[in-house]
């Protein structure tokens, strides 16, 4: 069964805790996502925003985004890493947190393969996240990769979700699919 996977954007969810709780709760109960990260990179008030966003932990897994010391200090679930961190994907498993790293081509899925799982984007147009890799190049970096493979980039209708299905990834990752 492919895994679901909701990053936040304050566009959507809002930049208060108050909004992130509420936009989350519907967002959970309307799609129920496997995996949630909170990513929010301008906000100042990051970690009261994660507060939140933790306090809403379930059946789904809470992960932060890019911020490894307070997803250790705040209990998450995980935390998803940046291309640029993947250096910290050893210290993030030693914390007994579950890592998802950010890939964009099979030179950085090899060098974070010690990671639990990736993205790998975009896979369809997606606003300024340059050419998309499509269905085969997809397909053919999960056939190469011992790893669990999210599709990200561009995912919006059920149908696209399908279609990633039929390539074997381990799951989808999304925002705006989340909240259409």
């Amino acid at each position: 069964m492919l895994k679901s996977y909701f990053i936040t954007d304050p566009s959507i969810c809002g930049d208060t805790p108050a909004a992130i709780q509420k936009s989350l709760a519907l967002i959970i109960e309307k799609h129920a996502p496997d995996y949630i990260c909170l990513r929010d990179k301008k906000s100042d008030n990051y970690e009261a925003l994660a507060k939140a966003f933790l306090s809403l932990k379930g059946e789904h897994m809470t992960l932060l985004h890019s911020d490894l010391d307070l997803a250790i200090a705040l209990g998450a679930d995980g935390i998803h890493l940046t291309s640029a961190q993947y250096s910290e994907i050893d210290r993030a498993k030693a914390a007994g947190l579950y890592v998802i790293a950010s890939t964009h081509s099979y030179e950085e899925a090899l060098k974070a393969k010690r990671a639990d799982a990736i993205t790998y984007s975009p896979i369809f147009a997606s606003p300024n996240k340059g050419k998309p890799k499509g269905l085969g190049d997809l397909k053919e970096i999960v056939g190469k990769i011992n790893i669990n493979i999210f599709a990200l980039g561009g995912i919006i209708s059920s149908e696209q979700v399908e279609q990633v299905e039929s390539t074997d990834a381990y799951g989808f990752a999304s925002i705006r699919y989340f909240t259409l």
